[in-house]
């Protein structure tokens, strides 16, 4: 991409988190660049096109050969899947929701039943050489610390444990118990002789100025082997532990766990019939959680005695990840946990899995940047972090902690990976560290949660979204269009108000380019209107949603040309009806964005992958009136500047597609005819010869282009007048930069006398 492709930010420009000026860093001066517009130009629409496919994200995914449409797969569905679940999951309509069972921590004191660990025994999978070291650890030191998100049997492996020593009973101890007082609650109760063997302390509250500390262990230790009883403590990932070595604790593989329970709930035939059905190796090729698995065992138990159905069956995962979802965003929205009541940063600091407000922001801005770079992630959340706090409590100034917890523990428990992977810039490919979210369905489950079902976090994100469309950088604009596009499929009433017509009608290019872009994945998502939209635009009298209606079209037209030029044949119209007549009476051609927008339009309509039904009818309206040969020979003329991977001496696409046209039959002949018309007509002679020349200079480098231009001349001198204008330009152009003729240049001639 080169440097003029993408539009700078001007002095005033709110253009992202970093800030061009200090009211743009403020959360609600988003408005700023609106009120002092900067003057702007908009991004050639090829480029843009560039951007918006090279930096959507993987569920509404365009192709790379110039052909738009969503989905995960191919190109030709929507949404997730291929198009099937995409209205389930955005929309959750069709989902059953499954409770699923209680695996978290005890809340209270107590002992747990013996039947409850010989319940757990036969379903606990883990690998036996692991198990044994820390069955080692345990009986040499007598407490044991174990590390791990929630929800991955960190509990029941904590049971396990003890229920393997053979202590009875076993004794669970409240997890807000503080670190300084966890000896004093080992040994007698005082109401009964009968003191517990085994103790559980299941998600062990810590905080940043009251960390378990060494000390703390040792003494527990001491009372401990006094009465030879065992301890095991569970801990989150982010729990402030100091000069204690935790036992990270990793889930066991979902199919392993499946089997195991299956094998309880029924018997192996019955196991490994169920584990060879689609519906069951799909739900295991995901990243579900052990008491998602455990509850899908026990709703396959129903299956398999007729009690539910294969849709139930199917359903499930969607099912899980909605209520994960749901999970995530209820509950307190505690935004002083940071550095005011010293809980350190973490999903579960507090212990009790309750997401604090910066983390909520994470998972928000992991959704709209999934598979996008890490570190800008963290930066534009903490962004969305600001403007939660504003709107949750509008009296205090938002700060934002300037270190967190690591990105490992951090991802862990939001269910995202980090990777390495190549991200485009307007520099080339750059190998950034990158962050997705296991689950590719996550990102619009929980954008849908978060706009439908949390309706008071509207106002921040707005503001959140208008700050990205700002921004300087083409991925941050793209994810802002994409977050939108899913806004909008839930709710698209909200979503234009809100959102879309307000970058519509912003006086900069740069959020009109948003508001195209987000209306364009809003199509491509499924959602029904867009067309309507875009139509109404185009015919209005309001120059912003003229304008992003026509630059929206030159997107989603390859799927439906006869409607898109239409659109564009009578916007087209409106400008000439518009213009002042000149001297003559006849009215003057008309110039400004919209003029050069229309014919930008055209121009990628034709090298889209419906050029063959573009061509045909551009020809067939050609001689309807001055506005439309106007509108197709610019936008035919301006596809012909265009080169592969868009280099300035790379092979013209437009020729290329005659040189393949013309051994197949195609539309070589429709081609050669918008040629002669451009260079027949007298305001565009000179622009069809300057794109001439400029393939000349390509020829004199490439062959292929030389062979393909040679076949195409002798089709553009079909009269003495055609054929002078043409061998005039050949003979007499100079070569680059002043240089002597090129070589092609005298070739081409020769080919050119020869054929007439």
């Amino acid at each position: 991409m080169s440097a003029e492709d993408t539009e700078r930010p001007g002095p005033g420009d709110a253009a992202g988190p970093e800030g061009r000026n200090d009211a743009a860093r403020q959360p609600g001066s988003e408005g700023a660049a609106d009120e002092q517009p900067e003057p702007d130009r908009p991004q050639n629409a090829w480029s843009a096109r560039r951007d918006l496919r090279d930096h959507s994200p993987r569920n509404i995914r365009i192709d790379a050969d110039a052909d738009f449409g969503g989905g995960l797969v191919g190109g030709d569905q929507h949404g997730v899947s291929g198009g099937r679940v995409a209205g389930d999951v955005i929309m959750g309509s069709k989902t059953e929701i499954f409770h699923l069972g209680g695996s978290g921590p005890a809340h209270s004191s107590g002992e747990v039943p013996a039947s409850t660990l010989e319940r757990l025994a036969p379903c606990f999978v883990v690998a036996e050489a692991l198990f044994a070291e820390l069955l080692r650890r345990l009986r040499e030191e007598r407490v044991l610390v174990l590390s791990g998100a929630h929800f991955t049997g960190r509990r029941t492996a904590a049971l396990m444990l003890l229920h393997r020593l053979q202590v009875s009973p076993v004794r669970t101890l409240v997890r807000d118990t503080s670190p300084g007082a966890l000896a004093g609650l080992l040994g007698g109760d005082g109401s009964s002789g009968n003191a517990a063997r085994g103790y559980l302390l299941c998600d062990l509250t810590t905080r940043r100025d009251q960390p378990l500390r060494e000390p703390h262990l040792l003494a527990a230790r001491d009372r401990l082997a006094r009465d030879d009883a065992y301890l095991v403590i569970t801990v989150g990932p982010a729990a402030a532990l100091e000069d204690i070595h935790a036992v990270a604790w990793e889930p066991p593989p979902a199919d392993a766990v499946l089997a195991a329970h299956l094998r309880v709930l029924t018997d192996e035939e019955s196991t490994a019939k169920v584990l060879a059905l689609p519906p069951v190796t799909q739900f295991l090729a995901r990243a579900h959680q052990v008491r998602e698995v455990a509850a899908f065992a026990k709703l396959l138990e129903r299956y398999l005695h007729g009690r539910a159905d294969e849709a139930q069956v199917e359903r499930f995962s969607l099912a899980t990840l909605e209520s994960q979802v749901q999970e995530w965003f209820e509950g307190r929205d505690d935004s002083g946990a940071y550095g005011v009541d010293g809980h350190p940063y973490g999903l579960d600091s507090a212990g009790d899995g309750s997401v604090h407000l910066r983390d909520k922001a994470f998972l928000v801005t992991l959704a709209a940047f999934d598979g996008g770079p890490y570190a800008l992630t963290a930066e534009l959340s903490d962004l969305l972090y600001a403007f939660l706090q504003k709107t949750q409590n509008p009296g205090i100034h938002p700060t934002v902690p300037v270190f967190g917890t690591h990105i490992g523990k951090r991802l862990q428990l939001a269910r995202a990976e980090k990777y390495l992977a190549d991200e485009h810039t307007e520099w080339g490919p750059v190998t950034q560290l990158k962050a997705a979210y296991l689950d590719e369905r996550a990102p619009l489950v929980l954008l849908r949660e978060v706009w439908t079902g949390h309706p008071s976090a509207r106002p921040a994100l707005v503001s959140w979204l208008q700050r990205l469309a700002d921004d300087g950088r083409p991925l941050v604009r793209t994810r802002a269009a994409s977050t939108v596009a899913v806004l909008a499929f839930t709710d698209l009433p909200s979503a234009m108000a809100l959102v879309i017509e307000v970058w519509a009608n912003a006086p900069r290019f740069r959020r009109r380019l948003v508001a195209a872009n987000a209306l364009a994945l809003t199509h491509f998502l499924g959602t029904p209107n867009v067309p309507r939209i875009l139509d109404s635009w185009c015919r209005g009298d309001e120059e912003g949603p003229a304008w992003v209606a026509i630059r929206a079209y030159a997107l989603i037209g390859p799927e439906r040309p006869g409607q898109a030029l239409a659109a564009l044949r009578g916007a087209v119209r409106k400008q000439y009806e518009a213009a002042h007549a000149d001297e003559s009476g006849e009215p003057g051609a008309p110039d400004g964005p919209l003029m050069a927008e229309l014919a930008d339009s055209v121009s990628l309509l034709l090298l889209s992958d419906a050029g063959d039904q573009v061509l045909t009818e551009l020809l067939a309206h050609l001689d309807d009136d001055r506005a439309v040969r106007d509108l197709t020979l610019g936008g035919f003329l301006g596809a012909c500047a265009h080169t592969e991977d868009d280099e300035r001496c790379g092979r013209p696409l437009l020729l290329g597609w005659y040189a393949r046209a013309a051994t197949d039959g195609g539309g070589a002949p429709g081609i050669a005819a918008l040629w002669r018309r451009a260079l027949g007509d007298r305001a565009f002679t000179r622009p069809a010869l300057d794109v001439l020349r400029d393939w000349v200079l390509i020829a004199d480098r490439d062959q292929a282009t030389e062979w393909a231009l040679a076949a195409l001349l002798p089709d553009l001198v079909t009269t003495a007048t055609e054929h002078q204008r043409v061998s005039h330009l050949l003979r007499t152009m100079p070569g680059e930069d002043g240089a002597p003729p090129p070589p092609a240049a005298g070739r081409l001639l020769s080919v050119l006398v020869h054929a007439h």
